[in-house]
């Protein structure tokens, strides 16, 4: 049998449009002689949904979206992520389903039985999980259909069951005739680290159980997660032996009869040329479905801002990217000069605004209350508000997005400025680690220099006192990150940190100021997260709490 794997980029809510992308890529793949084609996980309505699946109309409109595919697609079966309504008297009133239809009649749906609440996932605040589920037969496979996290709990697979049920094992111990495909619908959102993983479960998979499994995975930026596609065929070693393309919609073809003699192929293990890919496409989709298509950039001259530029101008063309230089009286001429060429290496449209007058006038404003300012904080701080009220004030009448630029590193330890560099409608880079930034960097410039070579090279500064440099107030990146890496993403203690050959002081001080500083992040842009542990919904620490751990 032939089978489509297909990968779509769905806009949440947007029936009208998921459904267009469903059916012509249905007619596709039934014009390439499959007898199958399949979606991924709530493919009418886009994952994540959220709290738009407690509204009524938002469940009807689905409703009358699949009643419509299974009517109007022809020739071809089709099996569809979708929410099923949970018709028993106690319980979620929703089910995270899948569906094949063919025809004009609903042949085969099954539940998703696990159900994820960890991280940026919620699941379990809208579904009910399926109770029981049962392989089907369609052209004359018996197919076990699985939807996401219900293979995620193999014992052999997983470092920690964290539910008391497998589903895959259940599907597979007794079914009614011997089972010859799994096939996995999926919403996996893409981080650093977790294709491997991926690999590993669905090689244990076929491994053990002798079959051949195809994963499909949605593709595109939702909000602060990007899903990278790069649906799959595993044969019954454990070996992938197809894959769609990453950060795009695609489809693959797959024929059941050469799966397993097919060679297997080796996905690359660039990750930075996917992190690269994976920021681009979630500019796009951010910009595009929140209904811009324009971004405002401040340039300093620094590495962060130019990083961020040049991912813009790949996501929305040069054309549709203002950068604004904004000046202080403690800006070097070489950052204007860079940020100057950084522009026009770019292409992009570029003004410069100086902010000294302004400045002096807010320093003149408040001196009968305050008095004399002298490189105090406040002062630094000033600078930064004024830059971000213009870039404000520009994004609102020109209905350009502004696209803030700092980094992981500066924002984890409130090196940043609550509405000033802060403000914007997307934090580009908030989960890329200052040192990643300088990978992304190398990367852009691989084949020709984009980012001004000065950039990379100066020693990182605000520039809003003088003589300014970041590890003036900072550890060195090369040890500040990795302090943030273990205690953010790996949960270790102090001790722990130290243990690994940090100096204790330094810990200590980058662990207190990763919590004073939550009160910022939880006012910051939306971010787009690359790492296993982002700010944003996925973290969820209290703001005003006083828990001490010793040290």
């Amino acid at each position: 049998m032939k089978i489509a794997l297909i990968q779509i980029n769905p806009h949440i809510g947007n029936f009208s449009s998921n459904c267009a992308k469903i059916e012509d890529w249905a007619d596709k793949a039934r014009q390439q002689g499959c007898d199958l084609a399949i979606f991924p996980e709530l493919a009418i309505s886009g994952y994540p949904p959220q709290d738009l699946l407690d509204r009524p109309s938002f469940i009807a409109d689905h409703e009358k979206a699949l009643a419509g595919l299974v009517e109007k697609i022809k020739d071809i079966g089709v099996i569809c992520g979708a929410i099923t309504r949970h018709t028993a008297t106690t319980g979620k009133y929703l089910h995270n389903s899948g569906v094949l239809f063919e025809n004009g009649e609903i042949l085969f749906s099954t539940h998703k039985r696990l159900l994820p609440s960890y991280d940026v996932f919620d699941e379990v605040r809208y579904f009910e999980p399926g109770q029981k589920a049962t392989t089907f037969e369609f052209r004359g496979l018996n197919i076990a259909l699985t939807i996401c996290e219900d293979i995620w709990n193999d014992k052999d697979a997983a470092k920690r069951q964290i539910y008391n049920l497998d589903p895959v094992a259940e599907l597979l111990a007794a079914p009614p005739k011997p089972v010859d495909l799994i096939i996995n619908l999926a919403a996996s959102p893409f981080r650093i680290g977790k294709a491997a993983i991926k690999q590993k479960i669905f090689s244990t998979i076929c491994n053990k159980y002798n079959l051949p499994l195809l994963y499909i995975n949605q593709v595109g930026g939702q909000d602060s997660l990007l899903f990278e596609g790069h649906s799959l065929a595993v044969n019954r070693q454990g070996k992938i032996t197809a894959q769609a393309a990453g950060f795009k919609e695609d489809l693959l073809v797959i024929n059941t009869e050469e799966i397993d003699n097919n060679p297997p192929i080796t996905p690359s293990k660039d990750e930075m040329t996917a992190v690269h890919q994976a920021l681009v496409m979630g500019i796009k989709d951010y910009v595009y479905k929140c209904g811009f298509s324009k971004g405002i950039i401040g340039l300093s001259g620094g590495i962060d801002s130019a990083l961020t530029a040049a991912l813009a101008c790949e996501a929305l063309g040069p054309k549709n990217i203002l950068g604004v230089a904004l000046p202080s009286p403690y800006s070097s001429k070489e950052s204007l000069e860079d940020a100057r060429q950084l522009a026009a290496n770019l292409d992009i449209n570029f003004e410069v605004i100086p902010i000294k007058d302004i400045f002096e006038s807010n320093l003149q404003t408040l001196k009968p209350l305050i008095g004399e300012l002298h490189q105090d904080i406040t002062e630094q701080n000033i600078q930064a508000r004024i830059r971000g009220n213009l870039l404000m004030a520009l994004s609102n009448r020109l209905g350009y997005m502004l696209l803030s630029t700092g980094n992981k590193s500066e924002i984890a330890v409130g090196y940043c400025t609550l509405y000033g560099d802060m403000s914007g409608g997307l934090a580009v880079i908030s989960d890329v680690p200052k040192e990643m930034v300088y990978k992304l960097a190398h990367l852009i410039n691989r084949q020709q220099e984009i980012i001004p070579g000065r950039t990379i090279k100066k020693a990182p500064s605000a520039e809003l006192a003088p003589n300014q440099k970041d590890q003036d107030d900072l550890p060195p990146y090369e040890i500040l990150d990795p302090i943030l890496k273990a205690y953010l993403e790996e949960n270790l203690s102090i001790m722990e940190i130290v243990n690994l050959g940090f100096a204790k002081e330094i810990v200590r001080d980058v662990v207190r100021r990763i919590k004073f500083n939550e009160y910022k992040r939880k006012q910051a842009p939306l971010g787009l997260k690359v790492t296993s542990k982002a700010f944003g919904y996925g973290r969820r620490y209290p703001t005003a709490e006083k828990y001490q751990e010793e040290s």
